[in-house]
């Protein structure tokens, strides 16, 4: 098949007007074109007065050869045909018939769950142990937190089945670079899982919280009927890492919280990015970890009406563009960048704790995106040289500070601290809430966010919403609430690895996904866990060859 890009037509165009644009395209007769299939589907937004729909096609024609020597000819028309890519996923290794023992993925999040996929695919019948719960059930203690203030610290939003990305809007893009075939085995993975079938095609893919529950309990059945084993409830508290006479340092198992060990050589670290107790545990058993940069802020809600018209103008509300999103940055004169994360269309601010007396912020969107508010993080780069030196698990420490204060600032039992735009900008406390009505649960608490975030942060913060506003305009209205405080917006540490995916210092432990700082989003935690798992593979099949 070939491919061809650039095919510009209206919103609102006709069934058929794609095969009539590439007929006129091509200039192919009635019986030269035999198939067409959307490959790629964006949307030209930059003129509001002319909002237009881009597509990528494959096509199929009765002479490729022909078509491609005419094309030729005309050099614009030339760059926007050639041979479809081949997506195929081939793996890379397969299980010998013996001379290996089981490997463990530790963590069933996005990463966690294709690493195991993958392992169990080629063969190696992993074992998969998480911490939290089964996804249904750590739903429901999830609700509890936001609905009672209840806190179960092994099972909330970033604990349990599926991982932080269950409790998300479910985007499936990313900046990374990758394969295409690899990228496409985790977006055909969650179709059949039970994702739209549109998720193949559409520029900027999302799947919501509720569609993720089930696509996770589907891939776990897949993974079982492969001859991979969940043990939920089961956190690792341990590692048995042995010194060889070379001073080469290499994973022999894991010890649970229960007491059992598990012996194995090959250990997937997708532990995810508030496994604390594990980095700690990690870095006492001598393994090499480092402190990374992350990002602290707040939430921000506007109502959605007003970032639909000020990206799309007249055609707001247009079913194919659905709810509007924006990615916003500023570069302050204090030297920091301020910039939108994990921006949520249509969706609400949620409570993402999971230690008890610390409030943390998390956005998260079903697949309707249908809410009254649009809510992003609002959060300011900060670096382990200038914020939180001196050790490398200090980043920890850092988030657990503003967490508390903002524990403290919010009342002392889950409700978040929350200003308003104009109140914050004037520095001075809020003491009611204005026409945006907060969707965090299960409350929040006006209030001076400068009691929960560094001197910094508010500061840059405050340089960069009337510049937001000037993009976007509405942005810095008085009654757009912010919500305290954003601190998990990716790891504070990484678990350097070599070129071979293992730990740098010790052999058979592959560090992978958001924990380890090798990911941010449910993407990109999906293709770190099938990079991984297919370095295991090679691992475990060349041990087994040289036994």
């Amino acid at each position: 098949m070939l491919r061809l890009t650039e095919l510009k037509l209206p919103l609102d165009h006709p069934e058929g007007a794609i095969e009539a644009a590439v007929r006129a395209r091509l200039a192919l007769g009635a019986d030269e074109l035999r198939a067409v299939q959307v490959a790629r589907r964006a949307w030209d937004a930059r003129k509001k007065s002319d909002i237009h729909l881009v597509y990528s096609v494959d096509i199929e024609v009765a002479d490729e050869a022909a078509l491609l020597r005419r094309v030729a000819r005309d050099k614009a028309l030339a760059r926007t045909l050639g041979p479809t890519p081949d997506t195929s996923y081939r793996h890379v290794a397969h299980a010998p018939a013996s001379g290996w023992r089981r490997p463990v993925v530790i963590g069933s999040g996005p990463c966690g769950l294709f690493a195991g996929l993958i392992l169990a695919e080629m063969g190696f019948r992993p074992i998969i142990l998480d911490r939290g719960k089964v996804v249904r059930e750590r739903t429901k203690d999830t609700w509890a937190l936001w609905r009672k203030s209840v806190l179960t610290p092994e099972s909330n939003v970033q604990f349990g089945e599926g991982g932080a990305g269950t409790f998300s809007d479910g985007k499936l893009y990313s900046g990374i670079k990758a394969p295409e075939s690899v990228s496409r085995k985790v977006l055909t993975e969650f179709v059949a899982a039970g994702a739209p079938e549109e998720i193949l095609y559409v520029a900027k893919p999302h799947i919501g919280t509720f569609r993720l529950v089930t696509m996770v309990e589907s891939m776990r059945e897949k993974i079982t009927a492969l001859g991979g084993e969940y043990r939920f409830q089961t956190k690792v508290t341990d590692f048995i890492i042995e010194t060889e006479r070379d001073g080469q340092r290499r994973m022999r198992g894991v010890v649970t919280e229960a007491g059992e060990t598990i012996e194995t050589d090959h250990v997937v670290l997708a532990i995810g990015h508030s496994s604390r107790d594990t980095f700690q545990t990690l870095f006492d058993r001598g393994v090499f970890v480092e402190a990374k940069p992350f990002s602290i802020g707040v939430r921000i809600e506007h109502p959605q009406s007003i970032i639909d018209r000020a990206r799309f103008g007249d055609f707001a509300g247009n079913r194919i563009l659905g709810a509007a999103d924006y990615k916003l940055v500023h570069h302050c004169g204090n030297g920091r960048s301020v910039y939108s994360f994990c921006m949520c269309p249509g969706g609400t601010v949620v409570a993402a704790t999971s230690e008890p007396g610390r409030v943390v912020t998390n956005g998260m969107s079903q697949y309707s995106r249908a809410e009254r508010n649009a809510n992003s993080g609002i959060v300011v780069g900060i670096t382990p040289e200038h914020d939180y030196p001196g050790h490398p698990l200090a980043g920890i420490a850092f988030q657990r500070h503003w967490e508390e204060r903002a524990f403290v600032a919010g009342g002392g039992d889950y409700r978040a601290p929350a200003q308003l735009v104009g109140d914050f900008l004037a520095g001075r406390p809020s003491t009611a809430l204005g026409s945006v009505v907060p969707s965090y649960k299960p409350g929040v608490t006006p209030t001076d966010l400068s009691l929960c975030l560094p001197d910094f942060v508010v500061a840059a913060i405050r340089e960069a919403l009337p510049a937001f506003g000037r993009q976007i305009r509405g942005y810095d209205m008085n009654d757009a609430v912010m919500t305290g405080v954003e601190t998990r917006t990716s790891s504070p540490i990484r678990i350097r690895r070599g070129a071979d995916c293992q730990s740098i210092n010790t052999h058979g432990l592959f560090p992978a996904g958001e924990g380890a700082g090798y990911a941010g989003g449910i993407f990109s935690a999906g293709v770190d866990g099938i990079r991984v798992a297919e370095a295991v593979g090679r691992a475990m099949a060349g041990l087994a060859a040289a036994a």
